[in-house]
């Protein structure tokens, strides 16, 4: 049955690239989250991670309910900056969602998390050490030499105070953007890609780069001893796909070619449910990526195209749509 999905998400979004078009994505505007409790949220990224809260509003109504999909939402958001980028947490006070399952595995096509770049990764291991952060990792790890496009990365993963998946990584002098090589004297620099487990490259190379706009920017093959504790998934072997939009952080795809056994996305995940991630595109015009996502058969979550009454979320119109895993996207228009 995922098989036939997926095939015929590859033939219909096929065929919606092919009729052309103004491109549909500007900027990857921000990742998002849902946490139980946002003080405590802001705390920890702010206190911890070192991010700045830029703003924060309360919303309720039925634009809100159209745009989520959850009936009867009141929601609480705050917008924090690291860098140059920037991440979104909400908390829903109604109705509250279930909590991130306390089993769930870096193979599982949930699975979302976002790469936050430092300047020292043995400063930033002993600083989330003193914090108590909870390990998703053995500890860091640095990638082996033969690897040509990973070679030399250190990596770690970490959760935040709700179980949500989190990496910081310390790229070698031949890797890595120019700026998070500029001399700053921060700690923590910015996010530098947001990670999706996905079960399909090409079905989702189809979504990503051939319907939304984005640009295929580095690929890999990971596996050995490293990548198992880093992913913390015995006999780990992935093949990694980095994509960019003309700006913001970039969307990477981890799809494990074993161990098989991951665990598919939850059919009845709603946006108030703490495994909710979603990565908010700056688009175009938000009817025309509507247009486009409901013929490529993309389900939505919003109910379509939404207009909000004020000026506090930063943008006019919304639309909250799956990928062929699940995993959810925003398209926004200011």
């Amino acid at each position: 049955m995922l098989r036939r999905t997926l095939l015929a998400f590859i033939v219909t979004a096929a065929a919606a690239v092919a009729e052309g078009g103004p491109p549909l994505i500007r900027a990857v505007d921000s990742i998002g989250l849902t946490v139980s409790d946002l003080d405590r949220s802001i705390g920890f990224y702010t206190q911890v991670l070192h991010f700045q809260k830029v703003s924060e509003y309360e919303a309720a109504g039925p634009e809100l309910e159209h745009a989520s999909g959850v009936f009867g939402a009141r929601v609480r958001t705050a917008r924090l900056r690291l860098g140059d980028e920037f991440i979104e947490l909400t908390e829903f006070l109604a109705p509250q969602g279930r909590p991130a399952p306390a089993e769930a595995r870096s193979n599982d096509l949930w699975f979302q998390h976002m790469a936050l770049i430092v300047s020292d990764m043995d400063r930033a291991y002993q600083w989330l050490r003193q914090n108590k952060v909870r390990h998703a990792s053995s500890g860091p790890q640095v990638l082996p030499a033969w690897n040509r496009n990973a070679g030399g990365i250190q990596a770690f993963y970490f959760r935040d105070p709700d179980g949500h998946p989190l990496e910081i990584l310390a790229f070698p002098p031949d890797k890595g953007a120019a700026k998070w090589h500029r001399a700053s004297g921060e700690l923590f620099l910015g996010i530098d890609h947001t990670a999706i487990v996905i079960s399909d490259t090409e079905a989702s190379l189809r979504f990503y780069r051939d319907l939304l706009g984005l640009k295929v920017a580095g690929e890999s093959e990971n596996y050995g001893p490293e990548q198992e504790r880093l992913n913390n998934v015995f006999g780990a072997r992935l093949r990694i796909t980095a994509l960019r939009a003309p700006a913001g952080p970039g969307i990477e795809f981890l799809e494990y070619l074993a161990p098989a056994g991951g665990r598919p996305y939850p059919a009845d995940e709603r946006p108030n449910d703490l495994i909710h991630w979603q990565t908010r595109f700056l688009g175009m015009s938000a009817e025309d990526a509507a247009q486009s996502l409901r013929k490529a058969r993309s389900p939505f979550v919003s109910s379509g195209v939404v207009e909000l009454p004020g000026a506090e979320a930063g943008f006019r119109k919304t639309l909250l749509a799956r990928d062929p895993d699940g995993h959810a996207v925003q398209v926004v228009e200011r």
